[in-house]
């Protein structure tokens, strides 16, 4: 008699078998080798989401430190500005800046930092709060255009500034995960301070990667709050600049799914 070939999977079978793998996958840790590439791509969506909303609400969302300026000099300032109230925009960003970090710092700590489905997660939520955002500002419900400044604040403006800037904490929350704070990702104080400060500063350029690294962040700030400001004031709205941006950090998403994974070392 002649054996019967095996019966193909079913499609059960198989939807339980990609499931499986799936699972697999999204519980790996991650290798961080060359994952400072991706952060670099974070320090470019810095630069282009803190001009542009700059130019229409005069605060910024990752830059703190500006903030911190803001409010304190608001009580002085008062009225006599062309930003009134902008202060009270400043420490909104603050502080959902501070709940941003609260939130991805524990949120990562629970599920495992480096784990794959971790970090897709945490970028995911990230892209979706300015993919949101974006939405709001394209359908009107808040006023995109550039320049925005007037003789009075409308208060709509903090739902683009409150969801940014508690996205932005993601970015940062990741850099300190992936031990890479040499690309803290919204700030370029601390980054040129080390930068100058570097006991290797004039090394050859393949033997102090982290010289590298702080270099080509604050480059990457720059060249975001550029291009940030040259589209914003050319397309007189907002939402385009934010619409890359989210684009960008779906990138950067997607890239986590497919990143190599941590290597097992034998003991």
């Amino acid at each position: 008699m002649e054996e019967q070939a095996p019966s193909p999977p079913t499609a059960d079978a198989v939807k339980l078998s990609t499931n499986r793998s799936l699972r697999s996958r999204l519980g790996e840790n991650v290798s961080a080798q060359n994952a400072d590439l991706l952060l670099l791509l974070c320090c470019l969506v810095s630069g282009l989401i803190d001009s542009t909303i700059y130019n229409a609400y005069g605060t910024f969302v990752s830059m703190q430190t500006g903030n911190t300026i803001f409010v304190g000099s608001g009580g002085s300032l008062g009225h006599n500005t062309n930003k009134p109230y902008g202060w009270a925009k400043s420490l909104i960003s603050i502080t959902c800046f501070i709940l941003g970090a609260f939130f991805f710092s524990r949120f990562c700590r629970y599920l495992s930092p480096l784990r794959r489905g971790t970090l897709v997660a945490t970028f995911l939520i990230q892209s979706t709060f300015i993919f949101v955002t974006a939405a709001i500002i394209e359908a009107r419900v808040v006023d995109g255009s550039t320049p925005r400044f007037s003789q009075d604040i409308d208060w709509k403006q903090v739902i683009p500034i409150a969801l940014l800037s508690f996205q932005s904490a993601g970015q940062m929350v990741g850099s300190r995960i992936l031990n890479m704070s040499e690309i803290p990702t919204v700030v370029v104080t601390s980054v040129l301070c080390d930068f100058a400060s570097d006991p290797k500063l004039a090394d050859p350029l393949r033997s102090n990667a982290k010289r590298n690294r702080r270099v080509l962040g604050f480059l990457g700030i720059l060249v975001g709050a550029i291009a940030g400001g040259w589209i914003s004031k050319s397309a007189g709205q907002i939402q385009s600049v934010l619409w890359l941006a989210g684009g960008i950090k779906l990138l950067i998403t997607v890239s986590w799914m497919l990143w190599p994974r941590e290597s097992s070392t034998a003991v």
